[in-house]
């Protein structure tokens, strides 16, 4: 009898543990995964939603549960990420799950991060886009995994246009070519008597793809060589705008100046339609509704086309206790999951990541409830088989010397148009000075890059 209560005893204690091995791992715990990402605000994100949603189904059967830490952008990540890395005064722990670029990598350790290669299967990797996922790869390893892709195209606020269009005879065709839609940035400042038209976010990504698609080289020796002749063939009429007056060279992303009619145009990342408001609203504090479109990325004549492959990815903090491993594998599988990734990439006008979910979205966009989402990725969908697509390239800075680039650029830019508009309002004609700045801002713009 002893023996049969002694025996009750331990399956009693063992039992738990035993069950606690299928779907919750070793212990009877929950397995709590953070995150730090860059879809949304923490109040309005839609992987914020689908992260709900995983832990009331796939993540409470398998007794896991991700817990949102950070909604920022993916610069304030990478300095996040940078600090805790190396234990930086008031810095806090990496998360386990964090999505950046591959050049945070380098700052945080490789073989701090966990291989996606060691814990999904062959099978399961098979689903994804080839080109998402080699982009991932680092020093051999599966480094990043894609959950969102994006790329860059050209938005319109059509309403304000059309007033501009109808005094001036602007065609909305001459904003699919670079050369004519600088020329309109010029003539839009004269017409609104001061104003810009357009922004570029990112000027890096500009020369990167424009270059690449007239056939040169914009990163040599792992930084910008800004002395090639398609690098002053995509400079001077970017630069013709910005000093003449109409094309934004200011700080800040262009999603901001649009809820103000500060510009009307701007060339961002497809996931930028998530900020672009269906109003303005003007220095009176008036309001007006306006109809918003959305084109192809621009092309330089005589250039191939080429347009961004943009998207941070899933890394996850290699965790010394397998459960923790398992988990963020479990969690990446749903989040690409066909139908699961269509929920989340369709609510904030990012691309899905694997062949099944993109086949899907694009063979009926009818299926796409909103319809500035539909036009969206009509404008996308008009890029694939004529476009090829440019990942960020990877060495060593890259993230830094990128930033220093911008602020370049922006800083001879803006300095070069106050001089212009000040000599012109003098008497000057305004040729012969363009034409100095030009010159002089370019010439700049090399000297520092080559330091």
């Amino acid at each position: 009898m002893k023996k049969l209560f002694a025996l009750f005893l331990v399956s009693a204690v063992m039992l738990p543990a035993i069950l606690g091995g299928c779907g919750r791992g070793a212990s009877s715990e929950p397995v709590t995964l953070t995150i730090w990402h860059v879809y949304g605000s923490q109040t309005e994100s839609p992987l914020n939603d689908r992260i709900n949603e995983f832990n009331q189904t796939e993540g409470k059967e398998n007794g896991i549960v991700v817990s949102v830490a950070s909604v920022t952008n993916s610069s304030a990540i990478d300095e996040m990420l940078t600090a805790s890395a190396h234990n930086e005064p008031g810095a806090g722990p990496l998360p386990d799950l964090f999505t950046a670029y591959p050049r945070v990598a380098e700052e945080i350790g490789p073989e701090n991060l966990l291989d996606w290669e060691e814990v999904l299967s062959e099978q399961e990797l098979d689903t994804y886009v080839e080109e998402f996922l080699e982009e991932g790869r680092i020093g051999g390893r599966l480094l990043m995994l894609p959950i969102a892709k994006s790329t860059e195209l050209l938005f319109l606020n059509k309403t304000i246009f059309d007033r501009f269009a109808a005094d001036t005879g602007a065609s909305e065709g001459s904003l699919l070519q670079f050369e004519s839609l600088f020329d309109l940035c010029c003539q839009y400042y004269d017409w609104s008597e001061g104003s810009e038209m357009f922004q570029i976010n990112d000027f890096y990504h500009y020369f990167l793809t424009n270059i690449t698609g007239l056939g040169g080289q914009f990163i040599r020796d792992r930084k910008p060589d800004c002395s090639s002749a398609e690098f002053e063939q995509v400079y001077l009429p970017m630069a013709r705008a910005a000093i003449h007056g109409g094309l934004c060279t200011g700080e800040g992303y262009a999603s901001d100046r649009w809820k103000t009619a500060e510009v009307i145009s701007n060339i961002g990342s497809t996931a930028g339609m998530l900020y672009l408001r269906d109003y303005v609203t003007y220095e009176d504090n008036t309001t007006e509704d306006i109809e918003t479109r959305v084109y192809p990325y621009p092309t330089f004549s005589g250039a191939s086309p080429v347009a961004m492959q943009r998207g941070t990815g899933l890394f996850a903090v290699k965790s010394q206790d397998e459960r923790k491993n398992k988990a963020a594998a479990i969690f990446a599988k749903w989040i690409t999951e066909k139908q699961h990734n269509l929920d989340f990439v369709c609510a904030s006008g990012y691309l899905p990541v694997t062949d099944d979910a993109s086949s899907t979205l694009f063979s009926d966009l009818s299926a796409v409830d909103n319809e500035k989402y539909q036009m969206l990725y009509g404008a996308v969908d008009q890029m694939y088989g004529s476009y090829s697509f440019c990942p960020l390239p990877l060495y060593n800075d890259s993230g830094s010397i990128q930033e220093q680039f911008e602020a370049t650029v922006k800083e001879v830019l803006s300095a070069a148009h106050e001089s212009y508009v000040a000599r012109v309002e003098q008497g000057e004609d305004p040729e012969t000075v363009l034409s100095e700045f030009l010159a002089s801002s370019l010439a700049e713009i090399r000297n520092a890059t080559e330091q």
